[in-house]
């Protein structure tokens, strides 16, 4: 309850129990009256938005600044409704205000009713007392004084109500401000509802276009990876089939060979070490997994043969220029075991700086070949068929059409095949038949280095030689 309406209540009981109480004290009790004014405060004015200024730059700028705009409209909305919620709770709590002062009002207008009326009775008192001269000078003296008092305490109501009435005015103005406030601010919110809703069905737009413009792009780009892809297709093609001059594949082969040399030692008579050295020229290949350097046996200082020779230290070294890599292994094939590979692996292999060729996928993709003596430096092209109860394995070469280009000669044990286009066909296995490298199978290897007895080299030999001694007599 309001401490000033609380006082004026006390005061007015007290009042009342003076007005009743005994005529004949000669001193009545003075009540103390305080009066105390209360200040309230009045909100601010409510803030002004702003408008809202949209720049399409571009399409992803746009798109930025409509979503940037549509959350900072939400946000006022959100702000508003914060607001407009404040001024119904002030309005509320303004209007219980004035309906409290309007009782306080009616409570006091109803005191001053009633001291008007004991004023009344008083001077109704002291009318008849002083007609009747029945009362004594101290007895008219104290109701003087009590009628005195009395209007003074009326004075005090009196200003006590029209202050409670400029109370209930300023209540009535506040609340008349706070009802124009908060239509200001449903217009306000209305009206940002609309720009939200705008801005959203834009967004919306925008979306979709950009949305169409994806797909478009996307179909495009897909469009142009498969055009590539199939130029890369076709390009590949022409380049596979379009065929080399032998002179051209004879040049790569010179540029790209590499030299290796082999040392290998085994026990001789009376515990002497033997030791048997040999040099020949490779080329690197791949047939898809792995770069190996390609040797036929006799390349080697091994010999297939039956019973074969343990050795007790095999190595081999791979070099070009001032390139050089140790062999960690030699490997003979299970389709023809004198054909033998030392893996290099591919950091290695592009240290060399010469190119790996590819064994042929296709091996009958052209009718003619180029057959590139390995050690004495012929060349030529001839032409080679598939020949029947021959395994799939091998190729015939066509000795009666053989075009030497580097004078007449023969196909000897490790000479290299190629295709026309320069893919690695094979490797002549004896003077007629090449064996195909397009699968490779290692069937025994040796680990190349210092510990070598341990291996067994002269049974696998044996064992080699025996496979070899198996195979059709044309092959051998």
């Amino acid at each position: 309850m309001n401490r000033t309406i609380l006082i004026v209540i006390c005061d007015f009981l007290l009042v009342t129990l003076v007005a009743f109480s005994n005529f004949d004290a000669e001193e009545a009790p003075k009540a103390e009256t305080r009066v105390m004014t209360g200040s309230k405060p009045v909100g601010g004015n409510a803030d002004m938005v702003g408008t809202l200024k949209i720049a399409l730059e571009d399409e992803k700028q746009s798109r930025d600044k409509l979503t940037q705009d549509l959350r900072a409209q939400e946000q006022a909305v959100a702000e508003r409704e914060q607001r407009i919620k404040e001024f119904q709770a002030n309005l509320r709590k303004t209007e219980a205000q004035a309906r409290q002062i309007e009782e306080q009002r009616s409570a006091l207008a109803q005191q001053f009713a009633s001291v008007q009326t004991d004023l009344k009775n008083v001077q109704g008192r002291l009318t008849a007392a002083s007609t009747e001269n029945v009362l004594s000078k101290e007895k008219l003296q104290a109701l003087e004084a009590d009628l005195k008092r009395r209007e003074q305490e009326a004075l005090a109501l009196q200003q006590k109500l029209s202050e409670a009435e400029k109370a209930a005015q300023a209540t009535l103005a506040e609340k008349q401000q706070i009802a124009a406030r908060l239509q200001v601010s449903e217009a306000e919110k209305n009206l940002t509802r609309e720009q939200v809703a705008e801005l959203r069905s834009t967004v919306a737009a925008e979306r979709q276009d950009k949305a169409k413009l994806q797909a478009h792009a996307s179909t495009l780009a897909t469009n142009v990876a498969s055009l590539a892809q199939r130029s890369g297709e076709l390009t590949q093609e022409i380049r596979d089939h379009r065929a080399l001059a032998p002179n051209a594949i004879y040049s790569q082969f010179l540029t790209n060979r590499i030299s290796a040399r082999f040392d290998a030692t085994r026990s001789g008579l009376f515990g002497r070490d033997v030791t048997k050295e040999k040099l020949s020229q490779c080329i690197l290949f791949t047939e898809g997994s792995q770069v190996h350097a390609l040797f036929h046996v006799d390349d080697t200082p091994l010999l297939l043969w039956n019973p074969g020779t343990d050795w007790t230290k095999l190595t081999t070294v791979l070099q070009r220029g001032a390139v050089a890599f140790s062999g960690v292994r030699l490997s003979f094939l299970a389709q023809d075991p004198r054909v033998a590979v030392v893996p290099v692996g591919e950091a290695q292999a592009r240290q060399y700086g010469v190119k790996i060729y590819k064994a042929a996928a296709d091996p009958f993709k052209f009718q003619e070949a180029v057959i590139v003596g390995a050690t004495e430096g012929y060349y030529g092209e001839c032409k080679f068929q598939i020949e029947a109860g021959t395994p799939s394995q091998y190729v015939k070469v066509d000795r009666n059409l053989l075009k030497g280009l580097f004078g007449k000669f023969n196909p000897s044990r490790g000479d290299l095949v190629f295709t026309k286009s320069g893919d690695l066909l094979g490797i002549m296995v004896n003077g007629e038949y090449c064996a195909l490298l397009n699968q490779i199978t290692p069937t025994r290897t040796i680990q190349l280095g210092e510990g070598v007895a341990s291996q067994q080299t002269g049974q696998m030999l044996s064992q080699l030689y025996d496979r070899v001694f198996q195979m059709p007599l044309k092959l051998q």
